[in-house]
C-alpha cells in the first residue's frame, strides 16, 4: 500500500506541477502579447503619427509603434494645407517619409485626408482677387490635388479618407466652401477623382459623432447617393472622439449596424477618450474667475486618480467588447495618437489642458487597462 500510495502522489505531484507549467505559460503568454498580436485575427489595430514618429525622432515612441500596431494614418502632413500649401506647389517630404515608415514596418497604410473644409488653404477657395472661384474652376483644383497625390501613392497606400466631416449634427451638408461652390456634388466627385488616381485603393468617408441618430441618418443618406451614381466607396469611418459618458454604447452599435447594412466597412478612425469635463472656448470672463474656470476645466495636472484611471479604463473595455461582437463589420480601430502626450485633447478646446485619452501615457507606458483590452481578444 505504501507504494502505490507513494506512486499516486507522485502521480499529483507531477500533474500539479504540469498544470502549474501550464498556467504560468497562458500568464506569461497574455502579459507578453501586444495589442496588435491579440487582434490580428479580427482587425487591424492603428494609430496617428506625428512628423516626430514619422522621422522616427521618438525612439521611445518609436517602440510602441512597432511592437503595439499594424496600421498607420497620417495626422497631419497630408492634409491639403500642407500638402499643398500655394497652388501648383506641393510638398511631399514628410508624406513620402509616412509611406516609406509604413512600408519598412509592413504596415496598414491610410492617407488622410484629401477634401476637407478645415485646415484647407484659403487659395484653395479663391481667385487673385479674394473672391470665390466659379464652380468649374473649384471642381478642376478639386481633380488635381486627388489626382497628384493619390497617383503619386499608387499601390502603396491603402486606404484614403476621401472626404472628411461634411455631415452636420442635424443630418444636413455642412455649408463649407466645397458645398457653397459646387453643392453636395463634391462629395461623389471627390471620390470619383480618387477612383480614377488609384483604382486599386479603398476610399472612405470620416465624421465625427456618428452615435448621433441624424447626423448617422444624414452619412448614410449620402453615401447612398454615392453608391447610387455608381461610383465605389467602400467603407465609413466612425471617429469615435468619445468622454467618459457620451457617446452611448447602444447608439454606437446603431450605427455600426447601419452603416454596415450598405456593404461597405466599417471603421474606428481616430478613437480616444477624454476624461476632462466638457467645455467651450473661454472668452470675456474676468482675470480673477480665470484660475478658478481653469482647475475645474483641468482637474488633473498632476496625474489621473485611480478611480478616474478605472472608470477610463471600463470604457475603453466596454468599446473594445462592441467592436469585438461586430467584428465581422470592423476593418480597423486607430487610436488617434501614440501616448497622451501626443494627443490634440491637450490642447481642445481650452489651451494648455492635460488630459489622457490614449492607450499609453506620457511616458510611453501601458496603462493598466490595456492588458484587459488584450485579454478580450484570446
Amino acid at each position: 500500500m505504501n507504494i502505490v500510495k507513494t506512486i499516486i502522489l507522485a502521480g499529483i505531484a507531477t500533474w500539479s506541477i504540469g498544470c502549474t507549467s501550464t498556467n504560468s505559460q497562458v500568464t506569461q503568454k497574455k502579459d507578453t502579447t501586444t495589442i496588435k498580436e491579440a487582434y490580428a485575427d479580427r482587425f487591424y489595430i492603428g494609430t496617428a503619427l506625428n512628423l516626430d514618429q514619422i522621422w522616427e525622432r521618438n525612439p521611445v515612441a518609436e517602440k510602441v509603434v512597432q511592437e503595439q500596431f499594424n496600421s498607420i494614418v497620417a495626422e497631419n502632413c497630408m492634409k491639403s494645407e500642407n500638402i499643398q500649401p500655394r497652388e501648383g506647389e506641393f510638398y511631399f517630404k514628410d508624406a513620402d517619409q509616412f509611406v516609406a515608415y509604413g512600408e519598412k514596418n509592413n504596415m496598414h497604410i491610410v492617407g488622410h485626408t484629401l477634401i476637407w473644409h478645415s485646415q484647407a488653404p484659403r487659395w484653395f477657395f479663391t481667385d487673385k482677387e479674394g473672391k470665390d472661384v466659379s464652380r468649374e474652376v473649384m471642381i478642376e483644383r478639386m481633380r488635381n490635388h486627388i489626382h497628384t497625390v493619390v497617383s503619386r501613392y499608387k499601390g502603396r497606400i491603402h486606404g484614403w479618407d476621401v472626404v472628411n466631416e461634411a455631415i452636420l449634427d442635424n443630418g444636413e451638408y455642412r455649408k463649407s466652401k466645397f458645398y457653397e461652390i459646387i453643392g453636395e456634388e463634391f462629395i461623389p466627385l471627390a471620390f470619383q477623382f480618387a477612383q480614377e488616381a488609384d483604382p486599386e485603393a479603398e476610399l472612405y468617408y470620416n465624421d465625427y459623432s456618428t452615435a448621433i441618430p441624424e447626423k448617422r441618418k444624414g452619412i448614410v443618406e449620402m453615401a447612398k447617393k454615392i453608391q447610387a451614381a455608381g461610383i465605389k466607396i467602400d467603407g465609413l469611418g466612425m471617429q469615435e472622439h468619445h468622454g467618459l459618458t457620451h457617446a452611448s454604447i447602444a447608439e454606437t452599435e446603431q450605427t455600426i449596424l447601419d452603416f454596415a447594412a450598405l456593404g461597405v466597412k466599417v471603421m474606428v478612425t481616430e478613437m480616444d477618450i477624454s476624461v476632462l469635463p466638457h467645455a467651450r472656448r473661454h472668452v470675456g470672463a474676468e482675470l480673477t474667475d480665470t484660475a478658478a474656470y481653469k482647475q475645474a476645466l483641468d482637474p488633473y495636472q498632476e496625474g489621473l486618480p485611480e478611480d478616474k484611471m478605472n472608470e477610463l479604463g471600463q470604457r475603453y473595455v466596454d468599446f473594445f467588447k462592441l467592436y469585438l461582437k461586430h467584428q465581422d463589420k470592423i476593418s480597423r480601430v486607430t487610436l488617434w495618437g501614440v501616448g497622451d502626450a501626443d494627443s490634440w485633447k491637450n490642447g481642445w478646446p481650452i489651451e494648455g489642458r492635460t488630459d489622457y485619452p490614449l492607450l499609453f501615457d506620457r511616458n510611453y507606458e501601458p496603462k493598466p487597462f490595456v492588458t484587459d483590452i488584450i485579454d478580450l481578444a484570446l
